[in-house]
């Protein structure tokens, strides 16, 4: 039997802890961020500040990005040092074509 509108819970209720991780959350991204590692300090502020935990770690050191959960909102990229900036945001579209 189908539901109803009462029988639905309310929006934005977590009814499972760590269900994100079910949910490919980075599709609609306009911008993705695009990490230069020869510049990167490994200072961790994109890591610290990613409100989607997409920075990806390998021996503790930031290695690319999960472009799955990324939504592209550009933290990373602004909160790289300004002597450091090697995270840029690029065009989601021209980023598929390989541009």
């Amino acid at each position: 039997m189908k539901k109803g509108w009462k029988d639905l819970p309310i929006g934005g209720v977590i009814l499972e802890a760590a269900n994100t991780k079910k949910y490919a959350t980075g599709d609609w991204r306009t911008f993705r961020p695009v990490i230069d590692l020869d510049k990167c300090t490994n200072c961790m502020r994109c890591w610290i500040f990613c409100p989607d935990s997409a920075v990806c770690l390998v021996d503790g050191k930031v290695n690319h990005f999960d472009y799955e959960h990324c939504k592209g909102c550009g933290i990373c990229a602004v909160e790289c040092p300004d002597n450091v900036k090697a995270i840029t945001m690029i065009e989601e579209a021209k980023a598929k074509e390989g541009k």
